[in-house]
């Protein structure tokens, strides 16, 4: 492959580079491995837009292992579990691949316990059809009902349609699942297809369905089932609140975000989220930078997060106006109190 196709100074085979610029680095892409090959069809097209959070997309800072655990899970046509603290940039990261490699608006499932496998691929209305046909018939007017009128495909079940290019599909907070829920992801990550039953049942077992992405524009879905083209790029997020069976770990690329270990590392994460609201010439004014310190400092007590640190930072410059610096840093602390560990009793110190 030349070295014209590729983003300056970057290493040829890291397809995803966390430079936050969009680039057409997807379309080098090499073909799947044999046993992670899919064929649906006909092709789609990714639909118009970008990531759908540009904020995230564009400030967040992936680390190396992150990079290259991405460009895994990309080659590989695997799913990536990605584990780490609050405020570590779990979610972000699907944003940021999603923005930097022009994969679309990012389908995002938020987990529960209540969710299971059928809400992620597609929802029926039987009610709703009923309901229709019963008034159609009340007013004497032949029936015009159409079941796509009421299937609407789900964030997983839109990300397995056969795109030309992968969607990015972040499966948000999956250690809240029921406990079967990651078994059931296994027969779907290894398929790459599924049946909507529905559909499958009927004499012509094809129809234009909703999806995520929209509730005008329908897809066509045949014989009653999708398979995907592109294996999605599957984005799992987990806070480490339970273990998973090996099963479902082996299919998975993981990677572990790590709290940042210095003060400059949090200093650049400031920057790139808040330097345009609290901060002049690309600097951090030093109010800042003295609650960057004592948000680093009380992190050994407790478990904090970093999204804590910004909330503070644009809380207390704004309160800076009024407030004496004393009463500013106490309120930093009331704004990033301890989401876990034993809680000193004095924070003065």
């Amino acid at each position: 492959m030349s070295e014209a196709h590729h983003p300056a100074g970057s290493p040829n085979w890291q397809i995803y580079q966390g430079i936050r610029r969009p680039h057409d680095g997807v379309g080098r892409l090499p073909e799947p491995p044999p046993w992670r090959t899919f064929t649906g069809g006909p092709p789609l097209r990714t639909p118009p837009g970008d990531s759908g959070n540009p904020h995230a997309a564009a400030s967040y800072r992936p680390g190396a292992e992150a990079i290259r655990q991405v460009n895994a899970a990309l080659y590989l046509r695997r799913p990536l579990l990605v584990t780490g603290a609050p405020g570590t940039g779990k979610s972000s990261l699907a944003y940021a691949v999603a923005h930097e490699l022009g994969l679309g608006k990012v389908l995002h499932w938020p987990i529960t316990s209540r969710v299971a496998l059928r809400d992620g691929l597609y929802e029926y209305d039987p009610l709703t059809r009923l309901y229709g046909a019963e008034r159609a018939r009340d007013g004497g007017k032949p029936s015009t009902d159409d079941i796509g009128d009421y299937l609407r495909l789900g964030p997983l079940g839109t990300a397995l349609l056969p795109f030309e290019k992968p969607r990015v599909l972040l499966v948000d907070e999956i250690d809240k699942s029921d406990f079967d829920l990651p078994n059931d992801l296994l027969t779907i990550f290894e398929k790459g297809s599924y049946e909507l039953v529905e559909l499958a049942r009927r004499a012509a077992p094809t129809a234009r369905v909703m999806t995520a992405d929209s509730t005008t524009d329908r897809v066509e879905i045949r014989e009653g089932t999708v398979t995907c083209r592109a294996f999605p790029l599957v984005v799992m997020t987990s806070n480490g609140e339970r273990e998973f069976p090996p099963a479902f770990l082996r299919r998975c690329v993981t990677v572990n975000l790590k709290q940042p270990a210095t003060v400059e590392e949090l200093t650049a994460i400031v920057r790139e989220h808040l330097v345009g609201v609290v901060g002049q010439d690309g600097e951090l004014p030093d109010g800042a930078r003295k609650i960057i310190q004592r948000f680093f400092e009380r992190r050994s007590s407790g478990l904090l997060a970093n999204d804590q640190l910004l909330n503070a930072i644009y809380m207390c410059h704004h309160a800076s106006f009024s407030e004496q610096p004393e009463s500013v840093l106490e309120l930093a602390d009331q704004v990033m109190p301890f989401l876990s560990g034993d809680v000193p009793q004095n924070h003065d110190d």
